[in-house]
């Protein structure tokens, strides 16, 4: 029995060394920064994948358009076509309406081959085409008449004086792509921005632990020289007082260590990452000193931004639907002509036999006489789509200018003040030294010391404000001018670059 059970307890910790084992094997941890977690965010979020196939639908749209600039087949089918109905009809030989039943077969096939015309790579919004038809008509009246027929002809369709509607239609295509692709890019930018806000409260978090743990570090050596020194009332009192100091530095932590954590499993919601793995957040303090030209951060802001570029596209549109409003109801023309040759014959057999040609000439033309100022009215609420447009770019300029000129002193100014926090915060932790060894050597008091140690932690979590500041500012910024200064290159290009 001993035995047997000495055996169920050595497999029964093999099973669980195993599970455990998988399931570390299976946690990941990630080291994260935030040119890791825009990464994560821009291939997990829906946003994006969303983005991504409305460009892929517009490109299949464009496709479509682009296809029409090519030839196209098709063939229409009657097989068949039966008429048994009575309609009344006017006789001209009796002069009077009367009912006459039809009873009649018909099968009939179209054939055409259609090619849109394209001179010197323009299209002309015409078509020219390749056709035939064959037809058998059968009709009944007491005997079978049957009929046979065959043609084959080119033939010739183009409107003149009114809007090439082929043209507009691939070029409105084009311009909607381009929309898209812009959009794309400013959601992704976007979604830097709101990845980087939530990364840098994390950040805050995480740092503030550094700073309680650099207090704590600070308090408990000076309980340590407490606790060396000869034990008088004196530095019995002190004794108690630094224990409390101690203890409420250890509750801060754990505070926010508490909040760190639940700011970590939001932030794995949010970058839809497994909750079995782990976030590995370093505080580390990146200072790049920068030379921003206002101008040239401004002209980084007109070509790189796509706000500009898709009111721009916004403006072509509506040209387009300007051009296509003053067609509509307007004068225009269209010519259609026919070549070609046929033949009708009772005999199937003789369709190929003495062919006759056969063509055909129209021009139609629609010449607007009044509609009480419909038109106008129509071509002037375009003019005034058109002139919003221009306002809204004029507006939009001006917005950037003023963005970008408070965006880049915004930036200048923090990382002046950033750098100076940096020195202070070296003087602090140095002035921190001192009174230390200052206190151990009863130079000063224990309130004395207290004080200098409490002026770094502020000055700590001032220099923290102020950095997360200044990266809030340069995050702005890179929103404006979508310009990486940091990495010296287009911000699409640098995440290209890391996808």
């Amino acid at each position: 029995m001993k035995r047997h059970k000495i055996i169920c307890l050595v497999l029964i910790a093999l099973v669980v060394l195993g599970l455990r084992e998988k399931s570390q094997a299976s946690e990941k941890v990630i080291p994260l920064t935030l040119d890791k977690a825009v990464e994560i965010a821009m291939a997990n979020s829906y946003r994006v994948k969303q983005l991504q196939l409305g460009i892929e639908r517009t490109r299949a749209y464009l496709r479509a358009e682009r296809a029409g600039l090519k030839s196209k087949v098709y063939m229409n089918i009657k097989s068949p076509e039966v008429n048994a109905v009575s309609a009344y009809k006017w006789n001209s030989i009796l002069r009077k309406d009367e009912i006459i039943r039809q009873n009649t077969r018909l099968w009939q096939m179209e054939l055409s081959v259609r090619q849109p015309v394209i001179l010197f790579g323009y299209p002309t919004d015409g078509y020219l085409s390749l056709n035939y038809k064959t037809y058998r008509y059968l009709q009944k009246d007491g005997y079978q008449d049957i009929n046979y027929y065959n043609r084959y002809f080119v033939e010739f369709d183009q409107p003149i004086f009114q809007p090439n509607r082929l043209k507009n239609a691939i070029e409105n295509a084009e311009l909607k792509l381009k929309r898209e692709e812009l959009e794309y890019n400013a959601d992704k930018i976007n979604l830097v921005g709101d990845i980087a806000e939530d990364f840098y409260k994390l950040f805050r978090k995480s740092y503030k632990n550094e700073i309680y743990r650099h207090h704590l570090e600070n308090v408990n050596h000076v309980a340590q020289i407490i606790q060396n020194a000869a034990q008088d009332t004196v530095h019995a009192f002190d004794a108690i007082q630094i224990k409390v100091e101690i203890a409420n530095t250890r509750e801060k932590l754990l505070q926010n260590q508490s909040e760190l954590r639940l700011a970590i499993a939001r932030m794995k919601r949010r970058l839809r990452i497994n909750d079995s793995d782990s976030l590995d957040i370093v505080p580390d303090i990146k200072i790049t000193p920068l030379y921003i030209d206002p101008e040239d951060a401004i002209q980084k802001g007109f070509t790189l931004n796509p706000d500009l570029r898709i009111l721009a596209i916004n403006r072509r549109r509506n040209q387009i639907d300007l051009e296509n409003t003053k067609g509509r109801n307007a004068f225009h023309m269209n010519i259609e002509m026919t070549y070609g040759l046929e033949k009708e014959d009772e005999n199937y057999r003789q369709l190929w036999n003495n062919e006759d040609n056969s063509y055909s000439v129209a021009v139609n033309a629609y010449i607007p006489l009044w509609d009480w100022g419909q038109r106008k009215a129509r071509i002037q609420a375009q003019e005034i789509s058109l002139r919003k447009t221009d306002l809204w770019i004029e507006e939009r300029k001006r917005s950037i200018k003023t963005e970008i000129t408070n965006a880049v002193e915004n930036v200048k100014e923090y990382q002046s003040r950033v750098q100076s926090m940096k020195k202070n915060v070296e003087m602090a932790k140095h002035i921190t030294d001192v009174s230390i060894k200052q206190f151990q050597q009863d130079q000063i008091s224990l309130q004395d010391l207290l004080q200098n140690i409490d002026r770094q932690k502020e000055t700590e979590f001032n220099f923290l404000d102020v950095y997360l500041g200044y990266r809030d500012a340069l995050i702005k910024l890179i929103g404006y001018t979508f310009y990486d200064y940091e990495g010296n290159m287009p911000l699409l290009e640098h995440f290209n670059g890391q996808s």
